[in-house]
């Protein structure tokens, strides 16, 4: 346990007055180097930390402080970590999940909001945060109409500060774009980045799928509407450069593998690819324990395998290690680079969780599309 609880435990009458006064103006959980316990306060029976931390068990006991209504559990974290978590409180019957009343730190999803664990010298980047000198670009909505889908995804297209229709730009498109706005506050990275001329000015498409499960599993027709419909469409209406350089594709778990899988089949057409956590489900020996939703993604991952291409001509790659999926994003990195693509791997001490991309977004869009600062230094 941390030296702070510890002399805490040590008094005798530990009374509320006396956890009050512990508790006031102390940050929880407390953090001491890789040590870090976790506290709750209440009449209950039992209070579990329930995390997401592949390969440790995800229901970790409190102990009970005698004599109080304080509850506590030490557990060893790596540094510059991050651990989305929740607490389990029974009481009699009943169970529940809560956010960590004492720790207001929280990471938004879609789902709702988690606690969060910022291990020692953690820091959230700088260039999440409003810039005020940074001019802001702007977002613009596009209909495209798709008949491979069968509907019109919602799709919204970033525009670069200081936009002319004379210059010609990039082309990124994302994945769960719509997603990424709202949770990895990716227009204001992006806003920032370009200002300090870390990343190239560019034109993004954010496009949302209705069906991801099934659109984003390495489904052809999504791969036919990427990039025979919405890319031209994009073309179209926008001042596009040319050549596979200046095309890029992104997207975050099963985002991750339709960014892929369109690469690989269209070669050559998309010079830039952007995967995090990527949900690339594959066999050896054996069916696959993913599910029914991951068998169209097992069976293009095992062809890849069997048969790895060049597909592109840069990618950057990143996974959590606290993430089910570290193994499979491990073991495609030398398939990757055995086709003699340039492959930029990073893994990070965080879950499958959309703070563990954001955190990634300056090195992975400055790898792939280098403003003037890097050309410069590089």
């Amino acid at each position: 346990m941390t030296l702070a609880i510890q002399a805490l435990l040590a008094e005798p009458g530990l009374s509320p007055e006396r956890v009050e006064a512990f508790l006031a103006g102390r940050t929880v959980p407390i953090v001491e180097g890789r040590t870090v316990t976790f506290l709750f306060r209440g009449q209950v029976d039992a209070v579990y930390l329930q995390h997401w931390i592949f390969g440790l068990p995800s229901a970790q006991p409190f102990v009970p402080v005698v004599g109080s209504d304080l509850w506590y559990l030490t557990q060893e974290i790596p540094v510059r970590s991050r651990v989305e978590y929740k607490l389990e409180v029974q009481h009699g019957d009943t169970s529940r999940l809560i956010r960590d009343p004492l720790n207001p730190n929280l990471a938004h999803d879609p789902f709702g909001a988690n606690s969060v664990c910022q291990g020692a010298d953690y820091l959230p980047p700088d260039w999440i945060r409003p810039d005020p000198e940074a001019r802001p670009g702007r977002l613009e909505p596009l209909r495209v109409a798709s008949r491979f889908l069968r509907h019109a995804p919602e799709v919204k297209i970033y525009l670069p500060a200081r936009f002319r229709a004379s210059r010609r730009y990039p082309l990124l498109v994302v994945h769960d774009g719509i997603d990424y706005l709202h949770f990895t506050k990716l227009q204001t990275v992006l806003d920032n980045l370009i200002h300090r001329l870390e990343v190239a000015p560019m034109i993004v498409a954010l496009t949302q799928s209705r069906s991801r499960m099934r659109e984003y599993a390495a489904d052809p027709d999504h791969a036919r509407y990427i990039a025979e419909e919405l890319v031209p469409a994009v073309e179209a209406r926008y001042p596009l450069q040319k050549g596979a350089a200046a095309r890029g594709l992104m997207g975050a778990s099963f985002g991750g593998v339709a960014a892929f899988a369109t690469a690989c089949r269209y070669p050559g057409q998309f010079g830039r690819l952007l995967v995090q956590s990527g949900s690339f489900a594959f066999t050896d020996i054996g069916p696959s324990k993913r599910g029914p939703a991951f068998e169209p993604i097992v069976t293009f991952v095992n062809g890849f395998r069997d048969q790895p291409r060049r597909v592109a001509e840069k990618i950057y790659q990143s996974c959590g290690v606290y993430e089910s999926l570290i193994y499979e994003n491990r073991s495609l990195v030398p398939i990757l680079q055995s086709t003699g693509m340039d492959v930029r791997y990073v893994e990070a001490h965080d879950g499958h969780n959309w703070e563990n991309w954001r955190d990634r977004l300056r090195e992975g869009l400055s790898f792939l599309f280098p403003g003037p600062l890097w050309m410069v230094y590089e």
